[in-house]
């Protein structure tokens, strides 16, 4: 699973919400607050770097410039062709959207559930919406919106590589307990050989 960022969200300072997550299970981190100034921006995200290497965890930064690192998240919107880097995901909502991916090597699509983080994006796909735009992606596919430890096994079993997450940790008064419980539905679905990978 994959954690999203967002500092407006969390109830206690951004790095004990990540900490606290890493003690559940957490690997991935998907670095937003793009509103921050640069430097402090970099701050941050030598700061999670920090936590996550304890674990050999990994920082994604959203937006073109990797703050020092070696993996990014793109908006949809662009930039194109993204940058060469080890890693780049991009947000989809459809069709047309992974239809545009080059060499990425994820794309995360959303809004899989109702969900107050990712207003304005239309309504949800739900789970058959999720496996249609999966069997369309070039690419492993990461559910995001709405996600729970209660749905989670079924974006796996829709064809997900593995799932994302923002409010459910950020807002959570145990974001350690919030990641054990996703993790801990995920990696009971059976999945092929090779599809979830560290995504899971």
């Amino acid at each position: 699973m994959v954690l999203l960022t967002d500092r407006r969200q969390a109830r206690r300072p951004l790095v004990e919400v990540v900490e606290a997550a890493v003690d559940g299970g957490l690997r991935q981190v998907v670095l937003r607050e793009k509103d921050l100034p640069r430097d402090e921006r970099v701050a941050l995200a030598e700061a999670l770097r920090a936590v996550l290497a304890q674990v050999d965890g990994q920082l994604i930064v959203a937006g073109p410039d990797p703050l020092g690192g070696s993996a990014v998240h793109l908006a949809a919107a662009g930039p194109y062709p993204p940058p060469d880097l080890a890693l780049v995901g991009r947000s989809c909502h459809d069709e047309g959207e992974l239809a545009r991916l080059t060499r990425e090597h994820y794309a995360m699509v959303s809004p899989v559930f109702p969900t107050p983080s990712k207003p304005g994006y239309g309504p949800p796909l739900g789970l058959d919406g999720l496996a249609r735009l999966v069997a369309r992606s070039p690419v492993p596919v990461l559910a995001l919106g709405g996600v729970t430890p209660a749905n989670a096994a079924g974006c796996l079993a829709a064809g997900a590589a593995g799932v994302a997450v923002m409010g459910a940790v950020m807002r959570a008064d145990d974001p350690a307990a919030v990641v054990h419980d996703l993790r801990g539905a995920t990696l009971s679905v059976k999945t092929p050989a090779g599809r979830g990978g560290v995504w899971s």
